[in-house]
């Protein structure tokens, strides 16, 4: 199983150019898989929307937190990092328009020599939804169609060009270049914790990234992924399965149940430590526990 790891984003330290650089540097020397990035193209402060994944409704992040753009953080990282993975977890598509989205994923894709990996959910902040212009009552439909408009872009048309038409996104003799690096494009899994996000991995996605599940919604969750996969003639053995950890509490006990559940992947929190020495001791900890990770 492979370690991805998520900076401490409360702290605003994503938004420091050297401190991240010295971050991802020394994930990647600690052997750790991928470097996770968030997105939230802007908070709105009165928002009514529950957050899934607290109890109190809430996002655990202040209003005022410094939260960059994850495509342009990530290439970033691509130009201070060698070998690690770039992704992000999760990356609001119906924040985006299907062809600029393509066109940017690809580049930081192609900039970066085949180094992005893109988890992508329907967001859960209607506030944040509409303010990018988006009807949160379409967003799976937009998704969906999204991520097939990408792939078609990415795909290989030929002097003619790529078509598409749908209810949010269409083209015809449409070049966009540079494809990613990959003959296959950018890996895209889908993250969230409904049996919709399950159901769209197994129809649509690469991977599949539930989040805060406990274990008997993750069985079923990844039965409904497999049913669907199935049911589209696609094999549910070829999505990786991404989970969520906790970089200070992880045991070798779940990490030896995920493997055995045949989970490819955790993604690990970080601590609220802003202190780097002190977060870099974590890591280096960690990596000593579990290593070599890569």
């Amino acid at each position: 199983m492979e370690f991805g790891i998520i900076p401490p984003v409360r702290t605003g330290a994503t938004a420091d150019p050297d401190w991240m650089t010295a971050f991802a540097r020394h994930v990647e020397g600690a052997g750790f898989e991928s470097l996770v990035v968030v997105e939230h193209a802007v908070v709105v402060s009165d928002y009514t929307s529950t957050y899934p994944y607290a109890k109190s409704g809430k996002m655990p992040l202040p209003d005022d937190c410094r939260i960059p753009d994850p495509l342009d953080l990530m290439a970033f990282l691509a130009a201070v990092t060698e070998r690690i993975t770039l992704a992000t977890g999760v990356l609001v598509v119906p924040n985006h328009q299907a062809v600029v989205l393509a066109k940017r994923i690809a580049t930081v894709d192609v900039l970066s020599k085949g180094r992005v990996r893109m988890c992508l959910g329907v967001g859960w902040m209607d506030e944040e939804l509409r303010a990018t212009g988006a009807d949160p009552r379409t967003r799976g439909r937009r998704m969906d169609e999204t991520i097939e408009a990408m792939r078609v872009l990415w795909a290989d048309s030929g002097p003619d060009g790529a078509f598409f038409e749908g209810d949010f996104v269409s083209f015809a003799h449409a070049h966009s270049f540079p494809k990613p690096a990959r003959p296959g494009g950018v890996p895209l899994h889908i993250g969230g914790h409904s049996e919709a996000a399950a159901r769209r991995a197994g129809r649509l996605g690469d991977g599949f990234q539930p989040l805060g599940l406990s274990a008997a919604d993750l069985a079923l969750r990844l039965s409904q992924m497999r049913e669907a996969a199935e049911k589209a003639g696609r094999d549910p053995d070829a999505i990786e399965i991404s989970v969520s950890g906790y970089l200070p509490t992880t045991t070798e006990e779940e990490v030896a149940a995920f493997e055995t559940a045949g989970v490819d992947r955790m993604l690990v929190s970080t601590s609220m430590n802003e202190d780097l020495d002190g977060l870099a001791d974590e890591v280096t900890t960690f990596a000593t526990r579990f290593g070599p990770l890569s």
